[in-house]
């Protein structure tokens, strides 16, 4: 358990952030300088680079610098045009027309048409999304009446569509380099050729990935910088080394311990800030296994709840950078979130009492079962999630073995294998729960090996027909009650446990500027980005 001294500290890193937070005007002062190498972390290791077929954090991360999308979101989540310089849609919200960006071409020379978004519509979207493929089937089909304009025809309004149209929610991959092929054993996963401002290089498994810039960018001048080279830094001592010595000018997702960015905040050559989150709303959760032996009972499953005390787990293991989950819909998303759900407070005498309920009592050792948590292979943050958990389950007679893995084993484990009692993770909500909350409830996800969807396993007819009826309700009242409904349930059968809404941050080097212009830019190109000169050393 951590000590006071060290919750302090994260009490003192808070009390940083407004100084150095980067607002998306703090350095837009002066001429952006050009060249210069970006030296960025990505942790852990991407399995794959294509978003499209792999909804993992480091892939989009990296490939967001790749690949563009129809549209991007500025700071307020409004859909700006990227591939599409505009767009119509009809007055009963069945068809959508969008004018593509003309001269633009993918890596190889192959110019973009409207070809590419129609055969990724068809082969990824719908089949393989790996959000919500329900919301890209509800796209009937697409017309190309020229090689710049795609209609989409919709066999039912969708309020959501216009929040998952980014190079990472609906990636566009290249027809020519991917038809007639199996999309997900693709060569071009791992070497990914895009249309966006960087252009793939080079990827030397556990050292580094390389983009360099796109010399024939449909944004003319643009980007300022000359190269990214991701860097693969598996130890959190050395990634904060790296960014205190200068070595290392970006690092998202907050990719030092918390411990250390207290310390780095402080420093005149290091900002710590938390913008470009916006589009994700992040949440920590714990996933049961609904089929495994105990985890059947509800009771159970409740009693883990009352266990764990969530406002010590926000300040002793996330050092305060975050908000105690009681739902599955965030309260970022304000309009959606239900603050009427059945909630489970700290409460171990409630926890144990659920436990002999259920049968479950305490033997001669005090042990009532014994399982297994295969926590979210991310980094210390997770781990250490991991024992506090494993720490507040042992109060109430449940001993816990830990499982550390890489990302493809814990991936397989959980959503192929489901060999597993209990995981930690956490998922993006996007701007509607539509997009990154239902995936993790539905029955067309349990059980079919597709990475933060559905791990628990939990089937529901009830939660299905919501989620079949805010696809195409039109009426946000109505809509957003259908979304109070599916709350109440969750909390109260419980296969997901909600713990985090997570705040998540990134370090720059004083010397970057405009690292954060738009509210998906965790999944954005750093197409604004440059570097300032070094300061001379006398």
């Amino acid at each position: 358990m951590m000590s006071r001294r060290a919750f302090a500290q994260g009490v003192a890193l808070l009390a940083l952030l407004p100084a150095f937070s980067l607002a998306p005007s703090a350095h837009a002062a002066g001429e952006p300088r050009r060249g210069g190498t970006l030296n960025a972390i990505i942790q852990p290791e991407p399995v794959s680079l294509t978003a499209a077929v792999l909804a993992a954090a480091p892939t989009g991360i990296v490939g967001g610098n790749i690949f563009d999308g129809l549209v991007k979101y500025d700071l307020a989540l409004k859909p700006q045009p990227e591939l599409a310089e505009r767009w119509e849609t009809s007055p009963d919200g069945r068809t959508i027309t969008f004018h593509l960006r003309r001269g633009v071409t993918w890596h190889d020379g192959k110019p973009f048409t409207s070809a590419d978004v129609q055969w990724s519509l068809e082969h990824v979207w719908k089949p393989l999304n790996p959000r919500n493929p329900a919301l890209f089937r509800n796209i009937t089909s697409a017309e190309t009446p020229d090689p710049h304009t795609v209609v989409f025809k919709l066999a039912e309004p969708s309020v959501a569509l216009f929040s998952m149209l980014n190079g990472n929610g609906a990636q566009i991959l290249p027809k020519h380099l991917y038809e007639g092929t199996n999309v997900l054993t693709n060569p071009h996963n791992a070497k990914p050729v895009g249309t966006g401002p960087f252009v793939f290089k080079e990827w030397v498994k556990g050292s580094h990935i390389l983009l360099e810039r796109n010399p024939n960018y449909w944004d003319a001048g643009k980007p300022y910088l000359d190269r990214i080279v991701f860097r693969v830094v598996p130890d959190g001592a050395a990634r904060a080394a790296g960014l205190e010595k200068g070595d290392i000018h970006y690092a998202p997702l907050s990719p030092i311990p918390l411990r250390d960015a207290e310390r780095l905040a402080k420093l005149p050559t290091v900002k710590v800030g938390t913008q470009g989150y916006d589009w994700l709303s992040p949440w920590l959760y714990l996933d049961f296994n609904v089929d495994s032996r105990h985890f059947k009972d509800a009771r159970v499953r409740r009693a883990v709840a009352h266990a764990i005390d969530r406002e010590a787990l926000i300040k002793l293991v996330w050092f305060g950078f975050g908000k105690a989950a009681i739902s599955p819909v965030p309260s970022t998303l304000a309009a959606f979130h239900d603050l009427e759900v059945p909630k489970y407070p700290f409460d171990p005498k409630k926890a144990e009492a659920l436990l002999d309920e259920a049968g479950l009592k305490r033997g001669p050792d005090g042990t009532r079962l014994t399982i297994t948590h295969d926590f979210l292979p991310y980094g210390e943050d997770y781990r250490r999630t991991g024992e506090f958990v494993k720490q507040s389950l042992k109060r109430v007679g449940i001993e816990v073995t830990l499982r550390g893995q890489d990302t493809a084993a814990f991936t397989r484990r959980v959503y192929g294998d489901r060999d597993f009692d209990l995981s930690s993770s956490w998922s993006g909500s996007f701007p509607d729960p539509q997009l990154g909350v239902a995936r993790l409830y539905s029955s067309a996800f349990a059980g079919k090996n597709i990475p933060w969807s559905n791990g628990s396993g939990f089937r529901s007819a009830e939660a299905d027909s919501i989620f079949k009826a805010v696809e195409s309700e039109p009426d946000p009242t109505k809509r957003i009650q259908a979304w109070k409904r599916f709350q109440v349930l969750a909390q109260t059968e419980l296969p997901t446990l909600p713990l985090v809404e997570l705040r998540f941050f990134n370090v720059y080097s004083s010397r970057l500027r405009n690292a954060v212009t738009r509210g998906d830019q965790i999944f954005g190109a750093l197409t604004e980005a440059w570097l300032d000169e070094p300061e001379k050393k006398n």
